[in-house]
């Protein structure tokens, strides 16, 4: 068997656990605006029914979603799109080039969950339970 073949055949798993790892990341966003853990400064005091309000609820309820692998593609289209709005509402305005912006971060969690919905969520979600 081909080294190719080998990792072939660990593709569903390596996908899960790149959807696993982004989904934490992603929550930890979400919860730091509704919970304010981890305590980051300048989200401490984000009202409930602000924009970044509702999007820590969106990030939140999709990173779950993305976590479990349950609809794993719509929730993934969901929170690519935030992310994208993000992107280009509070980072491509100071700058284009996402290293002078500080829009790095925004961006790959962007593309990272637009493949997912394509990709799908790899082993160990409800989604493959679930037929």
């Amino acid at each position: 068997m081909s080294l190719t073949a080998k990792l072939d055949s660990y593709r569903p798993q390596a996908l899960a656990v790149l959807r696993i790892a982004s989904s934490l990341f992603f929550l930890q966003h979400g919860l730091a605006k509704l919970i304010r853990f981890p305590y980051v400064e300048q989200l401490a005091n984000v009202p409930l029914f602000s924009q970044f309000g509702i999007g820590g609820i969106i990030e939140v309820t999709g990173s779950l979603l993305i976590l479990v692998g349950f609809y794993t593609r719509a929730a993934a289209f969901i929170v690519s799109g935030l992310a994208a709005v993000a992107y280009f509402q509070f980072h491509a305005p100071s700058n284009f080039f996402p290293i002078l912006n500080g829009g790095e971060l925004v961006a790959l969690f962007s593309f990272v969950f637009f493949y997912l919905i394509f990709a799908g969520p790899g082993a160990w979600s409800l989604d493959g339970r679930r037929g």
